[in-house]
């Protein structure tokens, strides 16, 4: 096997969960070669190195076997070589950093405890029992 389609080297190498998904990234520009984009219908060469934006970072992969059958996730360093750069990587941590942050109390949505709270607070009978401690 000489080459093998993009989309379905893509999908092979579970870059992408299936093989349209694959094809739209390559349509959407996601998917470049030395700074072109790559049409699904493109093949993969041996020694190819390509680029793959996702999200906020852009990761490098270096082809070193070709297939054009799903693999298990162990077997896809023999056949895919990660290349990204550490830059890359630390932007991938950050994100995740960011995302994992805690809401501050008062800010967003109410807790249940908050609504619960809130209810009380609205009901008649509370407003009821303040009036009453204030008469005494």
């Amino acid at each position: 096997m000489a080459e093998v389609r993009v989309d379905k080297y893509l999908w092979a190498m579970r870059i992408y969960k299936t093989r349209s998904i694959a094809a739209d990234a390559c349509k959407n520009g996601r998917i470049t070669m030395k700074g072109v984009q790559l049409k699904p219908s493109r093949t993969f060469h041996i020694g190819d190195t390509f680029n793959v934006r996702k999200g906020p970072i852009t990761y490098t992969y270096k082809v070193l076997q070709l297939t054009e059958n799903r693999l298990g996730a162990k077997l896809v360093p023999e056949y895919m070589q990660d290349c990204t750069a550490p830059e890359q990587l630390e932007l991938l941590e950050l994100a995740r950093m960011a995302g994992n942050g805690t809401r501050d109390r008062g800010l967003g949505r109410p807790t249940k405890k908050d609504r619960r709270d809130i209810e009380v607070f609205m009901s008649d009978n509370y407003l009821d029992e303040i009036w009453e401690d204030d008469e005494e």
